[in-house]
């Protein structure tokens, strides 16, 4: 087994979790995201960031696939890059980063708009693409909310 893709695809181990990894994964992100921006890193390091997880996520994703089977609950470096997505280009605020996580977590669990669909693409890329759709929707969603200031 690499040792690099079963870090990465667990996001260093959170995949473990016995119930909810992709949750906590997701959560985890969202703390990260919400100290790197009070550190004042713009927005071009969130597509780098978000960038070098999807690339990992296939990369990862695809190896583990093999040792554990398709889509394994293990595998939560999806989530992690889904909820990148969802705060892209958004203001941070906790508000913005909670109603993102909900938002996010609704998409990736209930899978409409064919989000489902992104599943069949296999490997390491249909563990990454629904997660990418379920952080697409999400984050046009919190776009309209911030530009109707509900918050």
């Amino acid at each position: 087994m690499n040792r690099l893709a079963l870090l990465l695809s667990t996001c260093l181990g959170l995949g473990y979790t016995p119930k909810g990894g992709g949750t906590v994964a997701a959560i985890a992100t969202c703390i990260v995201w919400y100290f790197a921006g009070q550190g004042g890193t713009g927005w071009e390091t969130g597509i780098l960031a978000t960038f070098l997880l999807l690339a990992a996520g296939v990369w990862s994703a695809g190896r583990m696939e093999r040792q554990w089977g398709e889509d394994n609950y293990r595998i939560v470096i999806d989530e992690a890059a889904g909820m990148c997505i969802t705060l892209l280009f958004l203001p941070i605020r906790w508000q913005n980063i909670l109603v993102g996580l909900i938002l996010f977590r609704f998409f990736d669990i209930a899978k409409p708009l064919y989000i489902r669909r992104m599943e069949a693409l296999g490997g390491g890329w249909g563990v990454m693409m629904d997660d990418v759709l379920a952080g697409l929707y999400s984050n046009l969603i919190l776009q309209g909310l911030v530009q109707l200031k509900l918050w």
